[in-house]
C-alpha cells in the first residue's frame, strides 16, 4: 500500500495541492477528476463563486456519491484468471492531525470517525513532521469540523487538536478490498457474487451456480485469500445421491489436500471430506437432538456419519449404537469415538439401514422393551439423518417386536429428517412419514424446521413415538391412547412459518 501525501482544500477548484481547508468549506471524499467531471450533473452541489469556493447541500445522499470509492477499477469486469496487480486505485481520504504522544488516548474517543477498512493502518506518519501522526478517518462520514459530533469535539478541545480535516490520497491493492467487493466488480453486473462458503477445517466449500462458473478459479482463489487459514477451495459437482451419501467435488484452487479436522461444539472430528458426509451447518441441530437426551438414556443413530450425534450423545453417558454403509464414514466414526474417548460407549456398525434396524436394533429393543424394562426410566431414541432417503426406512420398523411387554410411554423416540418443497413443509413432512408407516401421526407428532436448504426447499425433522400397532405383531392400537404430551402440541402452520422467519 503507497500513501501519497497531498493536503487538500477547496479555495482554487483545479490547483488543489498546497491547500488547506477553512472551517465554513466542505469536503467531498472522491477523487478530484471524477469529481469535476460529475459536478455539473450532482443535484446537490451548486456554484457558489468559481473564482473562490463551493458547497455541499448537506442532505446529500452521501451513499450514492461513495458508491465507487472503495470499489476496484471497473477494468477488472470480466476478468476470469487473479491477476492482483489490476486492483490498483488511488482515492482520496479525510484525515485529521495530531501530535504523536497523543495517538492512543485520542483513537479511543474517534471509533466511530476512523477509517474501518482491511489492510489500511488507522494511523500513519505525517511526511510533513515526525512530530505528529496522522488519524485516518471515514470518508463516508467526515467532511468537515462539522462532522464530527460533539463528545468528539470536545475531546479534540480537551487535548488541544485543531479539528480541521486535510485529504490524504491513498493507493489502494488487491490486499485492501474485501472478497465480497472483488467479486462484485468482476462477475457480470447484476448476476449473485459467491462470498459465502462453508468451511470444513482448512477447506472452502463453495455451491456455484452456473453464471458462476466461468469464474469458478478466481472465485476460490478470492476465498482463499481473504480467508486465514484456508488453503483449499472446492465446488460441489453433483447432488449427494450416492449410496455413499458423499459428492463429487472440484477443487478450484489451492491444495488438494482433502484430510481435515474440525472442530464442533467442543468436539473434534477427523476425516477425508472428499468421501464423507459432513455439514457444518448442521451444528445447532446435532446440539438440540443432544439436549433432547438424559445419561442413561439410548441412542440408535441409523446413518450416523462420522459421528456429529453419536460422539457428543455418547459423552452424556448414554448407550450408542451407531451406523453407516459408507465404509469411509465407518473407519472415521471409529477413529473418532477412540479421538474424542467415547469408544467403550459407542457400539459401531457399517450395515445397511433397514438391515441395522432389523438386525442390532431390533436386538436390543427385545431388551429394551422386555420383561426387564418394567420400572427403568430412561428413554430410547432413534436418529435417522438422511433427508434425501430416510423416511423410506420407516417401514423397517412395522411389526418389528413380536409383543407388546411395555407401555406406550417407553416406546422409542423417532427424529426422522427429511427434505421439502412444499409450500406447506411441515404439513409435507408428515404426509410422508405417514405414507412409509401407514398411520396417521396426528397424535404424536412434531416437526422442526432445521435449515433453508436452497430457495424453496426445507429442512425439516419430524419427531414421534413409535406407534405400538406400528412396532408390534398384530397390533390394533387407537393413537389417541398414545399420545405423548410433549408431541401433542403438534406445530401449527402459523408457529411453522413464525420458526422459519425467525431461521432465516
Amino acid at each position: 500500500m503507497r500513501i501519497l501525501w497531498r493536503p487538500f482544500g477547496l479555495r482554487r477548484l483545479l490547483k488543489v495541492e498546497s491547500c488547506r481547508l477553512t472551517e465554513s468549506e466542505s469536503l467531498i471524499p472522491l477523487a478530484w477528476t471524477s469529481l469535476i467531471q460529475k459536478l455539473s450533473r450532482a443535484p446537490g452541489i451548486f456554484l457558489l463563486d468559481q473564482r473562490k469556493r463551493f458547497s455541499t447541500m448537506p442532505e446529500i445522499e452521501t451513499s450514492q456519491r461513495n458508491s465507487e470509492l472503495f470499489s476496484p477499477p471497473s477494468d477488472v469486469r470480466g476478468m476470469t484468471k487473479l491477476d492482483r496487480t489490476a486492483f490498483k486505485k488511488t482515492v482520496t481520504i479525510p484525515v485529521l492531525k495530531v501530535r504523536k504522544e497523543i495517538v492512543s488516548k485520542l483513537m479511543r474517543s474517534l471509533k466511530r470517525a476512523a477509517l474501518q477498512r482491511p489492510g489500511i493502518k488507522r494511523v500513519i506518519e505525517d511526511p510533513e513532521d515526525e512530530e505528529t501522526r496522522l488519524i485516518m478517518l471515514d470518508p463516508y462520514k467526515m467532511f468537515t469540523e462539522d462532522s464530527f459530533e460533539k463528545t468528539e469535539l470536545n475531546v479534540l478541545k480537551q487535548l488541544n487538536v485543531n479539528p480541521q480535516i486535510s485529504k490524504y490520497n491513498l493507493e489502494l491493492t488487491y490486499e485492501n478490498f474485501k472478497s465480497e467487493e472483488i467479486l462484485r466488480a468482476v462477475l457480470p453486473e447484476g448476476q449473485d457474487v459467491t462470498s459465502g462458503f462453508s468451511r470444513v477445517g482448512h477447506i472452502a466449500h463453495l455451491n456455484l451456480r452456473d453464471h458462476q462458473l466461468p469464474f469458478k478459479h478466481l472465485i476460490g482463489q478470492v476465498m482463499i485469500d481473504k480467508n486465514p487459514g484456508i488453503t483449499s477451495a472446492v465446488n460441489k459437482i453433483n447432488n449427494i445421491d450416492n449410496t455413499y451419501r458423499n459428492f463429487q467435488m472440484e477443487v478450484l484452487s489451492g491444495e488438494e489436500n482433502m484430510m481435515t479436522k474440525v472442530r464442533e461444539n467442543n468436539y473434534t472430528y477427523e476425516f477425508d471430506f472428499s468421501k464423507v458426509y459432513w455439514n457444518p451447518r448442521l451444528s445447532t441441530e446435532h446440539s438440540r437432538i443432544t439436549e433432547l437426551l438424559k445419561p442413561g438414556d439410548v441412542l440408535f443413530d441409523v446413518f450416523a456419519g462420522v459421528g456429529p450425534f453419536a460422539i457428543p450423545i455418547a459423552k452424556k453417558n448414554c448407550t450408542v449404537f451407531a451406523n453407516d454403509l459408507n465404509p469411509e464414514s465407518h473407519k472415521w466414526l471409529l477413529h473418532n469415538c477412540k479421538l474424542n474417548k467415547v469408544d467403550q460407549k459407542v457400539k459401531v456398525f457399517n450395515l445397511d439401514g433397514k438391515d441395522f434396524i432389523q438386525g442390532p436394533v431390533r436386538e436390543e429393543l427385545v431388551q429394551q422393551l422386555g420383561p426387564l424394562s418394567k420400572g427403568r426410566k430412561h428413554s430410547v431414541h432413534i436418529v435417522m439423518n438422511l433427508p434425501a432417503k430416510a423416511i423410506e426406512f420407516l417401514g423397517a420398523f412395522k411389526s418389528l417386536l413380536d409383543e407388546q411387554l411395555c407401555s406406550s410411554e417407553l416406546l422409542p423416540m423417532v427424529h426422522c429428517y427429511s427434505f421439502s418443497k412444499d409450500a406447506n413443509p411441515a404439513k409435507d413432512v408428515q404426509q410422508q412419514a405417514e405414507a412409509a408407516l401407514g398411520i396417521s401421526l396426528d397424535a404424536c407428532s412434531s416437526v422442526h424446521l432445521v435449515r433453508n436448504v436452497a430457495p424453496n426447499k426445507e429442512m425439516l425433522c419430524i419427531t414421534f413415538r413409535i406407534p405400538a400397532a406400528i412396532l408390534y405383531k398384530n397390533q390394533t392400537v387407537n393413537l389417541e391412547n398414545h399420545e405423548d404430551p410433549p408431541l401433542k402440541r403438534q406445530r401449527t402452520d402459523k408457529a411453522f412459518s413464525e420458526e422459519k422467519t425467525q431461521l432465516a
